[in-house]
């Protein structure tokens, strides 16, 4: 048992404190006998009139009861303390009520996944990552198993220096911090531009986890609308200018959620713009690697004489997400910034796996597996894009991504998307309603289609039934109000 210290409360509350965190933690099991008044006060050295006091307050707690001749002992039906409800940070609360609106995909088996974003686990090269993960454990294992530093593998860096040079970037492996993904890095750009309070400019639809990653940091979101898939630059110059307005966010290829990408001269006038505005921008180009029709577009990266840009790239969607590795490339005192909130957050990633990375991508793996995983790309898009066009009612349109893993699709007659979702789902199919990729959840009559791990043939079946579930919402067979999303 625990001595008493010094505290502000009376000697037998602080006694009593420490025998009833004692039961609590079960140290004084039910049924245990306390140590009688006279021992626990020679214990303590305190008087015994003290010890009797807290026990006495125990006992009209419940905690404990008193037998003559026998002693005192912990009640087999004490009450159990109180459960401990913390005080969440304002921040976090708000996170949780974001959280509470978030769409989550639980469905019986047989229903086709056109919601996630998640690659075909059936396209993930197993075999050949599992003999790169061996080769580099079999020549430095221990020191693969130590701290990766803010920076990350120099090998990985390295490799991914000379694919990103191949884009026209003019980037060195020191220019590189390695991430968990692109998630991380979204949370570390935001943070290097933005304090609690001030405010990112996002595209509106955006990534929905950005809004997510704003709310946690307790930042806003000033939203700039798409028009023709690409960010309207009049709404993007007028936010820009508002001094609370840190820099902006973007994926200007296969952007998510419609799998846009802006042509050439729109990524230089939103450049121009954000030098002009003296504003950084956050490019996120997670899906870059999966272009697989049409001809390759300069990042923005590429194109930024003046270091305005941030990028970030992933391996999540074009090889698996598991390896938890991205990487954000930048220059001067954004890439100090950047290294000094790495180290402060995680001492760097998993150093066994982006040393595997290193050699899967350098013995020409990555590229095997791109080469792979875009031919089925394409021919899953163009089952999608024929499906689209045999099954849905007129007035329907969608977006012809020429890479990465969805397209956006707007419905006729103002339907609700969120409104939808269970009649899809009770026809058969899942996909991502509109609403949850806009700041303020408003409703959306757009929904986001990934054809990332259904096959050609699945496919036209979800296509088939959600054309059934809207043709029968334009028919007024269901309400038109929005319906609880039961299956979440």
């Amino acid at each position: 048992m625990a001595t008493a210290s010094p505290q502000s409360d009376p000697l037998y509350q602080q006694i009593a404190e420490r025998l009833r965190a004692d039961i609590a933690a079960g140290s004084l099991a039910a049924g245990s006998r306390l140590p009688t008044i006279r021992a626990l006060a020679a214990q303590l050295g305190v008087n015994r009139d003290t010890v009797a006091l807290a026990y006495d307050a125990l006992a009209r707690e419940g905690l404990v009861e008193a037998t003559v001749g026998r002693g005192t002992f912990v009640r087999a039906d004490a009450p159990a303390p109180a459960a401990f409800e913390p005080k969440l940070s304002a921040g976090v609360e708000r996170l949780l009520e974001l959280e509470r609106g978030r769409v989550r995909y639980a469905a019986p088996a047989g229903v086709v996944p056109l919601h996630s974003l998640v690659p075909d686990p059936s396209l993930y090269p197993v075999d050949e990552f599992r003999r790169a993960l061996n080769r580099v454990l079999a020549r430095g294992g221990r020191e693969l198993l130590s701290y990766a530093g803010p920076q990350g593998h120099a090998g990985l860096r390295q490799v991914l220096a000379e694919r990103l040079q191949a884009t026209g970037m003019d980037v060195a492996p020191g220019g590189l911090a390695l991430t968990q993904g692109a998630s991380e890095g979204i949370a570390l750009a935001l943070r290097l531009f933005a304090s609690p309070g001030e405010t990112i400019a996002v595209e509106e639809p955006t990534y929905h986890n950005v809004l997510a990653v704003l709310v946690s940091l307790g930042l806003r979101a000033a939203p700039v609308p798409m028009r023709d898939g690409a960010a309207d630059l009049a709404a993007l110059e007028r936010a820009l200018e508002r001094p609370e307005v840190k820099a902006f966010y973007t994926m200007p290829t296969f952007h998510n959620p419609l799998g846009t990408s802006t042509p050439l001269a729109h990524r230089r006038a939103l450049l121009a713009a954000a030098a002009r505005a003296g504003k950084p921008v956050i490019e996120d180009a997670y899906e870059m690697d999966l272009r697989f029709a049409g001809r390759p577009l300069a990042p923005l990266a590429a194109l930024d004489g003046a270091g305005l840009v941030v990028q970030l790239t992933s391996f999540s969607k074009s090889l698996f997400p598991g390896a938890r590795v991205g990487a954000i490339a930048t220059r001067g005192r954004a890439l100090d910034g950047i290294v000094a909130l790495k180290h402060a957050s995680d001492l760097g990633g998993a150093l066994v796996l982006q040393a595997a990375l290193a050699e899967f991508v350098g013995t020409g793996g990555y590229d095997r597996h791109l080469a792979r995983i875009r031919r089925a790309l394409r021919e899953r898009r163009d089952a999608l894009l024929e499906a689209l066009a045999a099954e849905m009612p007129e007035g329907t349109s969608w977006t012809q991504p020429e890479g990465g893993l969805q397209l956006w699709v707007d419905l006729p007659g103002g339907v609700d998307t969120a409104a939808l979702l269970p009649e899809a789902l009770r026809e058969g199919v899942l996909f991502a309603p509109g609403f949850q990729f806009r700041h303020d959840h408003r409703p959306s009559s757009g929904l986001r289609l990934s054809y990332a791990q259904a096959d050609a043939a699945a496919l036209r079946r979800g296509v088939a039934s959600l054309a059934r579930a809207l043709r029968e919402r334009l028919r007024g067979g269901r309400a038109a109000e929005r319906e609880p999303l039961a299956f979440v």
